[in-house]
């Protein structure tokens, strides 16, 4: 098989002709660079491989062996196998430079520009959905949500409070997660099958703080906050998360890329 740097011309051989671990390998392969996946990312359960490629679970070892060998998976023991490097998927970087916004979480963001993240959770709970929810999520009121309060910081620095909400039938694992410390874009995109955060309906509006704002942030009561609502939509056009974050005025700044399409 080619080195993964170097695109083999497709049709070059029939599917015979490989190996069935290499042919798993690449499909598999072709499957991160559509997940636009990222180092740390978690793969789907060996399990959940297995019955996506019709494969045994021998094969699929095989197939996860080689791409190992390639410096592109790695596995960690007792928690399943983790993307390892992203250079070496080069057609999940290739919009990397466009300047039209992308659906970027926080950690991926942070990572893309060299900087450090930190979370301190306020609460994580599991809760019936409300009625507006509900209709916002496309599920049924009374349906069980996850619902994530946290503070995130960049390189040390206090920069926004996030209140996430998502179907929690769409990852369960959000229940289990310990989310000081991991990314919820990742946890998504780990899921089985994986929720791929694709579209967002996104909108900013600048107000007040409020005293559990002020108190948070520990600013004054003229500073102003800029508060971003958004509606992601996964790879199937559902929507997936609800999530408010309210930033400093000072240290959050909005760019847009807008075009005619006429």
């Amino acid at each position: 098989m080619t080195d993964a740097k170097t695109a083999m011309p497709r049709g070059l051989f029939g599917d015979d002709v490989l190996p069935l671990y290499e042919r798993t390998a690449a499909r598999l392969l072709e499957d991160l660079r559509a997940a636009a996946a990222r180092p740390g990312d978690r793969l789907p359960s060996e399990r959940a491989l297995v019955e996506r490629y019709s494969v045994s679970r021998v094969t699929l070892r095989a197939a996860l062996a080689q791409l190992e060998s390639r410096g592109i998976v790695r596995p960690s023991s007792s928690r399943g196998w983790f993307v390892a490097e992203l250079g070496l998927l080069p057609e999940a970087t290739m919009t990397s430079g466009s300047a039209a916004p992308q659906v970027q979480g926080f950690a991926d963001y942070a990572q893309a520009n060299g900087l450090t993240t930190a979370g301190k959770v306020l609460s994580a709970t599991v809760r019936p959905a409300t009625v507006s929810e509900a209709e916002q999520l496309r599920i049924a009121p009374g349906a069980d949500l996850f619902d994530l309060h946290r503070l995130r910081f960049l390189d040390g620095l206090l920069v926004v409070l996030e209140h996430n909400r998502l179907p929690l039938a769409a990852c369960p694992a959000l229940a289990e997660t310990d989310f000081n410390t991991a990314s919820l874009y990742a946890t998504l995109r780990a899921a089985d099958p994986p929720q791929l955060p694709r579209v967002a309906d996104y909108s900013v509006e600048a107000r007040h703080p409020t005293p559990r704002e002020i108190e948070l942030f520990e600013i004054e009561e003229t500073m102003p906050m800029l508060v971003a609502t958004q509606l992601t939509s996964n790879q199937e056009s559902r929507p997936i998360e609800l999530t408010v974050q309210v930033y400093r005025g000072d240290r959050y700044r909005f760019r847009a890329s807008i075009t005619n399409q006429g």
